[in-house]
């Protein structure tokens, strides 16, 4: 399975390809999985550009993107996007559309109580275990762990060289994750390396705006369309060749 993440915390300096609006999530949420991607992942904008978990702002993103595909859509619930966590928790529970599942960084103050409101709502769990966090320990740790609908095993090394390695160290750190499915990812200069690794690994991946703007080659890429028809080719290579 690949997962398309459309935007993260890109804005509009990072280039018009990366889409903002519930309009131009919808256009491109469209164009990725017509290229193959199984789900999505989403960072509700508000019209400055900023993160939000306001229901005012997750309701139009959902419609829209709901309105194109059929394919289950995530959002984010990082601290960013609301860095108290009362005020997260506020936030989710006055949701009036709910998505499908929704990302909760494990390392981060109140993830817990984050996890399970969206679990007592009916929405999925994705646990964030970030390398180079205490994430993969607290997760290891906590009730909810057999209950989570997937783990994001977050790889935040950017290096070419060394994001593999941080990968598989990860990994081990994560240990049978509850046996919760492990959905593998890089960004930046490690998006690449790592999506192939899990190719080989035969692990979930994802590819998008949000992990890198660039294709393996170097190249700016035109959209998260051209990402993912790519990051399909780069997945199937390197199951073949494991």
């Amino acid at each position: 399975m690949i997962q398309v993440c459309l935007n993260g915390s890109r804005g509009a300096g990072d280039g018009a390809m990366v889409p903002l609006s519930p309009d131009a999530l919808a256009d491109s949420a469209a164009e990725a999985v017509a290229a193959g991607a199984a789900d999505l992942h989403v960072h509700p904008k508000t019209p400055c550009g900023g993160d939000s978990l306001s229901p005012r702002v997750l309701a139009p993103t959902l419609a829209a993107i709901r309105a194109r595909v059929s394919v289950p859509v995530g959002v984010t619930t990082g601290a960013w996007a609301e860095p108290e966590p009362e005020k997260r928790l506020e936030r989710i529970r006055s949701w009036t559309v709910l998505p499908d599942h929704a990302s909760v960084n494990w390392h981060e103050e109140g993830a817990e109580e984050i996890a399970a409101a969206l679990i007592e709502r009916g929405v999925g769990v994705e646990a964030g275990i970030w390398s180079g966090t205490d994430g993969a320990a607290r997760f290891a740790a906590s009730p909810l762990g057999p209950k989570v609908l997937r783990v994001l095993a977050e790889v935040t090394d950017t290096s070419a060289e060394t994001a593999e390695g941080t990968a598989h160290a990860l990994l081990t750190d994560l240990g049978p994750a509850f046996g919760r499915p492990v959905l593998l990812h890089g960004e930046d200069g490690g998006a690449w390396p790592v999506l192939r690794l899990a190719g080989r690994l035969g692990l979930a991946t994802r590819i998008g705006l949000e992990d890198t703007l660039l294709l393996p080659d170097g190249e700016r890429a035109a959209s998260n369309a051209e990402l993912v028809a790519e990051g399909l080719a780069q997945y199937r290579c390197a199951q073949r060749s494991s």
